[in-house]
C-alpha cells in the first residue's frame, strides 16, 4: 500500500508541486492550508509523514507541531519542514529542515529514508 504524505502549506503553487512530486513517486497525498486544517486532515488521513510550512495564516507551523506532539495516537508522525524561513530552532525533532526553495531529489531522498 502507497505510503500517505500530508502537504500542510499556504501557497498552492507549492503544494500542487509537493503533491505531483510526492504522487510521482508512488506517495498518495493529502493537503492542508492551514494549521487547524491540517490537525483535521491528520486525524482523519493518518498519514505517515507530514510536510510543514512554518509561515503560515493563522496559526504558524510550530503551533501545529506542539498540538501533534500532545495527541498520543498522532505524536510519532515524522515532520518534514519545508520552510522559507530559517526554522531549525522552531521544530527541534523535525526529520529535516529543507529551504524553499528545495531541491527535489534532496527532499525526495530525506522522505523515502524517513518513510521508504
Amino acid at each position: 500500500m502507497a505510503k500517505k504524505i500530508l502537504i500542510i502549506d499556504d501557497d498552492p503553487v507549492i503544494v500542487k508541486y509537493l503533491e505531483t512530486l510526492f504522487n510521482d513517486n508512488g506517495y498518495e497525498t493529502c493537503t492542508a492550508t492551514s494549521s487547524l486544517e491540517g490537525l483535521e486532515q491528520v486525524k482523519k488521513e493518518k498519514p505517515d509523514l507530514i510536510s510543514l510550512d512554518l509561515e503560515m495564516p493563522g496559526e504558524w507551523g510550530p503551533r501545529f507541531y506542539r498540538k501533534l506532539r500532545k495527541d498520543k495516537d498522532l505524536k510519532d508522525t515524522p515532520v518534514i519542514v519545508v520552510s522559507g524561513i530559517d526554522g531549525d530552532h522552531a521544530i527541534k525533532d523535525a526529520v529535516a529542515f529543507v529551504a524553499k526553495p528545495f531541491d527535489a531529489d534532496k527532499l525526495l531522498g530525506i522522505v523515502k529514508r524517513t518513510i521508504g
